[in-house]
């Protein structure tokens, strides 16, 4: 078995917080806790506190944000693989084995997915993350990496779906704490850069839980500000996808067509007219970025296969 540790990052939801940990302590293989609270002030220093040696934890003097906080965890930790969980999200009794299992058969792997049940604030499943192509484990080389994130046929997902081995994660630099100020598509940001050292699993397994509620991360934002960091995180995916798919590589012009003609219809579909025809005109009547867009959807339908 690998040698695994649970960084969990937390910040005013000590609700939360107790049953990240306990999901943790559950597990079916022994693991190294670390918790990392970014200056919270509901209560959660004191009930860490109260938990003696049972797990590590450090403690922010200031609000540092996500990534920093991740990048302490990290660095605390003596596991070979991380698997990082937010406060609000919470983990299967067998992930960690699964995982571990899943990364023994592929030791040239430096990320790990599977996919997640998506719950609301009660715990009520609302949902489940995609699968990637047919069978339990599906392996990714290094070099189709890029290209299939590039085109939204690799779901890595959230911080909870993932596992990363460390020394892949210390080469690759941490998370960028740029992203602290708005906390959209940090993780995308790091799995990418993480991917240049080694093969990806994706486990089509639901291995964790995800919430979905008001006051996650994404809802927080518009969206032309969620268009606006998805189009800077698919131009440095696009500077690194391998030269073998040059022939089949759009323009990044189309790229960032394509997205903004996807987020015009999710405007749309949301009925927000007005956002939608700031972001999809006049690229709505762009034929080469309609056709991404399907070419997009239909890979999505031949990779689930």
């Amino acid at each position: 078995m690998n040698n695994f540790t649970v960084v969990i990052t937390t910040y005013n939801r000590l609700s939360f917080l107790k049953r990240a940990i306990l999901s943790v302590i559950n597990q079916s293989i022994n693991c190294e806790i670390i918790v990392v609270d970014d200056c919270s002030s509901d209560g959660t220093l004191d009930y860490l506190k109260s938990l003696g040696n049972s797990i590590k934890w450090a403690h922010n003097e200031k609000n540092l944000g996500h990534s920093s906080s991740v990048n302490r965890g990290v660095e605390m930790s003596q596991g070979d693989w991380i698997k990082l969980l937010d406060d609000d999200d919470y983990l299967n009794p067998n992930c960690l084995e699964i995982m571990s299992q899943a990364i023994n058969k592929n030791p040239q792997a430096v990320i790990c997915s599977c996919q997640a049940i998506n719950v609301n604030k009660q715990g009520e499943k609302i949902g489940q993350t995609r699968i990637v192509k047919q069978g339990e484990l599906v392996y990714i080389s290094q070099e189709d990496i890029h290209y299939n994130m590039l085109l939204d046929q690799l779901p890595f997902g959230t911080p909870v779906q993932v596992a990363f081995r460390k020394d892949a994660f210390v080469k690759s630099g941490g998370w960028d704490t740029c992203f602290d100020e708005v906390q959209l598509y940090d993780e995308i940001d790091s799995w990418l850069r993480i991917a240049n050292f080694g093969d990806a699993i994706f486990i089509n397994k639901p291995l964790v839980y995800r919430t979905i509620w008001c006051e996650g991360v994404n809802q927080k934002y518009s969206l032309e500000k969620r268009l606006e960091y998805n189009i800077l995180i698919k131009e440095k995916i696009y500077d690194l996808v391998n030269p073998k798919y040059d022939k089949m590589l759009p323009k990044i012009s189309a790229i960032r067509d394509y997205l903004r003609l996807y987020w015009g219809l999710i405007a749309l579909k949301e009925k927000k007219i007005n956002d939608f025809g700031e972001m999809a005109f006049p690229i709505i009547f762009n034929p080469l970025a309609w056709w991404l867009l399907i070419k997009v959807v239909l890979a999505r339908k031949n990779y689930l296969k």
